[in-house]
């Protein structure tokens, strides 16, 4: 008997997503950053400015035009019972302006994980909303937290960084431990990479303290 064609395609696109699935898989000791979810976002920042951020991470590391942290302060301790602060930082990109010169098409680069995004739309479309393309400089803070398999994040357009009562008490949990602080910055037209990424050349390691 003849297969319906849906079902036909089915087998070997199923098989074919099965292989990319265990190919994009990076192990327990390198968990892929989607697996980590989305960071939190403010200012004018989108997951489609992530994602941006996250294909450049295999770039060499470059820290000529990284931000300059005002706050905090390298070795600087908080008290548990402190209340949120707010980190701030300066930036060489913050006084570029848009590029009107058209951009280049560049095409997106088929990792095995775009490739398997492409076969399940295939198999199971989806209408995805879009948020409009976004261009400026944006931030992206990671805090490393010991015994946390995935960092504290936010991705801004912002030069500062309120943390949250939420965010805040997830830090204060690791008292008596050392957290880092690093933070990748990109000029980003429409989406696409103009400058960057760079980051700090060492990442800034806070305390949190037990206050008792």
């Amino acid at each position: 008997m003849t297969l319906p064609i849906r079902k036909r395609l089915w087998a070997p696109c199923a098989a074919a997503l099965l292989a990319l699935g265990t190919a994009c898989d990076g192990g327990e000791d390198a968990p892929p950053v989607e697996a980590c979810g989305e960071p939190l976002y403010s200012g004018d920042a989108t997951d489609e400015a992530w994602r941006t951020f996250v294909d450049a991470q295999g770039r060499p590391t470059d820290s000529s035009m990284a931000v300059t942290l005002e706050s905090p302060v390298q070795g600087q301790a908080y008290a548990s019972d402190a209340a949120p602060p707010t980190w701030r930082w300066f930036s060489p990109l913050a006084s570029r302006l848009p590029s009107h010169a058209p951009l280049t098409p560049v095409r997106p680069r088929e990792t095995p994980r775009a490739m398997l995004a492409w076969l399940g739309d295939l198999l199971l479309p989806s209408a995805q909303a879009h948020l409009p393309s976004v261009t400026g400089d944006f931030y992206w803070v990671q805090v490393t937290v010991p015994g946390r398999r995935c960092p504290v994040e936010l991705l801004t357009s912002d030069m500062e960084w309120r943390l949250d009562a939420a965010t805040w008490d997830t830090l204060r949990a690791a008292s008596g431990q050392d957290l880092r602080v690093q933070v990748t910055s990109a000029y980003l037209v429409q989406n696409r990479l103009r400058e960057g990424p760079y980051r700090l050349e060492s990442p800034r390691t806070v305390r949190m303290e037990d206050s008792r």
